[in-house]
């Protein structure tokens, strides 16, 4: 079961500075407790911003975790500065082998590059321009904003038709550790989430996930 933290760092209370130093915190707890990604999702920050948050965040994953990918949301050029693991990328993006084809011209590490797709239309397309990895929602309705969910017969056609390639997905919109169990029975190979990483007890959440 793979584990997806998507970060919010302004969801945090206080001013910038207590955002960043919350969300630096949380990103060195997931590292510690077995997160398998984490997603620099911070889409407002300026460049120099973010990729100053990005090397700090490099720095809070490497030294909590052996095994945590950290990838950047949509921004290659700091993804490749900072010397981070990947991208993620919105489905309305450049195709995951573009993005790979401009990474190795620049580094000769293999980049992790997940997708987010909204259909199964947009799941083979993620996988045939050769994605890693999926991140399909919303899976269900989102309470915050009314956005309707795709439920759950939606994600188990998409994983039925993505397993045959081995082709990865995980579940987000939603997901809580009440219904994760849900997701995983869909075909999902695991959860993502902003609220379900970056509230409450970490390593307790990691753990109840870890044992469905």
């Amino acid at each position: 079961m793979l584990l997806y933290y998507i970060t919010d760092r302004r969801a945090f209370g206080g001013t910038e500075a207590a955002h960043r130093t919350a969300l630096l915190r949380r990103i060195a707890e997931a590292a510690r407790a077995g997160v398998d990604y984490i997603q620099l999702r911070e889409k407002d920050l300026a460049s120099r911003d973010l990729e100053c948050l990005a090397r700090e965040a490099v720095r809070a994953v490497r030294d909590n975790s052996a095994t945590t990918k950290l990838l950047i949301n949509s921004r290659t050029d700091i993804a490749l500065a900072c010397h981070v693991d990947g991208v993620h990328l919105a489905s309305n993006e450049p195709a995951a082998s573009e993005i790979r084809a401009l990474w190795m011209k620049c580094s000769d590490r293999e980049p992790i590059i997940g997708v987010s797709v909204h259909s199964l239309a947009d799941v083979q397309r993620a996988k045939s321009q050769g994605a890693g990895f999926a991140v399909l929602a919303p899976i269900f309705e989102k309470i915050q904003t009314g956005a309707k969910g795709i439920g759950l017969d939606a994600l188990r056609e998409a994983c039925s038709a993505a397993a045959s390639g081995g082709f990865v997905i995980l579940a987000l919109g939603g997901v809580n550790l009440a219904n994760a169990r849900d997701c995983l029975q869909a075909g999902a190979d695991g959860v993502a989430g902003i609220r379900l990483f970056q509230s409450g007890d970490l390593g307790e959440t990691v753990k109840r996930l870890r044992q469905l």
